[in-house]
Order: structure tokens, then C-alpha cells, then sequence
């Protein structure tokens, strides 16, 4: 049912996936030419499309996977397709940030709030997963009972 304990989870992650959209990884303090992901003194999903399109891809999953509630294995067939959209997309954006970490003075780097959604995104899911699990659980052995 859509008022499940995961169907918050997945709601939560959705809405993590989302919001690494919304805020920078990372920002320095002046704007430096020398990198390209840094020239608006921000980095964000939107300077690289790969990135963009990894989080919205787990959003929009996590998102659609609230609705598979009557089959529980494509919901989580579904929302491992989300987990494996975010974990790419945190190496995606780990592996860009540190190549272009040496052309930048690392003391003028602050750390957003969007580098660490993506991992509440994992725990949600998992939350979400573990929950789900239950429910299939709970219908096989009422199903034995029959």
C-alpha cells in the first residue's frame, strides 16, 4: 500500500536525488578559469550532463518506485536501477572533482550540502528495500498459511 513505512523511504530518497540537483557539491571562494567546473565559483550537477542526468534518473526512479507497491519485486527491481543511477553518479562527480582538485587552492574549497545527499539517498533506499523485503516476507508465510 502507498502509506507503507517504505513508501516514505523512497520519498525521502527521492527527494535527496532531487536535491543534489538544487545545491553545489562543492565551491571556492573566487572563480578560477584555469578548470571548467569550477568557473562559476560552484560546482554543481548542471556543469557536467552526465551528472545531471545520473540524479535525476534515481530521483525520478525512487520517485516511480513509490507507485510498484502491488508488485513488490519490480518496486525493487526498480529502485536498485535508482541505487545504481546514484552510486554512479557519486563516482561520476568523485572522479570530476578530483581531476580538477590540483588546479584549484584546496584551503578555498568548501564542501556543500549536496555531497552528502547523495548518500542519505543509500540509506533511504536501503531503509526502503529492507522494508520492502518484510512485506514479501509477511505475504509468503500468510500465503503458507492458506
Amino acid at each position: 500500500m502507498i502509506q507503507r513505512i517504505q513508501s516514505i523511504f523512497l520519498l525521502l530518497a527521492s527527494a535527496t536525488g532531487f536535491g543534489v540537483l538544487a545545491m553545489p557539491f562543492a565551491s571556492t571562494t573566487e572563480s578560477t578559469q584555469a578548470t571548467g567546473l569550477f568557473s562559476d565559483k560552484a560546482f554543481t550537477s548542471s556543469d557536467e550532463v552526465g551528472l545531471l542526468v545520473l540524479f535525476a534518473i534515481a530521483g525520478s526512479l525512487a520517485m516511480a518506485s513509490i507507485f510498484l507497491y502491488g508488485n513488490r519485486k519490480l518496486q525493487l527491481m526498480v529502485g536498485k536501477v535508482a541505487l545504481a543511477a546514484n552510486v554512479l553518479g557519486i563516482l561520476l562527480a568523485a572522479f570530476l572533482f578530483w581531476q580538477e582538485i590540483g588546479k584549484l587552492d584546496t584551503n578555498a574549497i568548501q564542501v556543500g550540502g549536496s555531497a552528502f545527499l547523495p548518500t542519505a539517498f543509500i540509506v533511504f533506499a536501503v531503509l526502503a528495500f529492507r522494508a520492502i523485503n518484510r512485506d514479501e516476507a509477511l505475504v509468503r508465510s500468510a500465503d503458507r498459511l492458506r
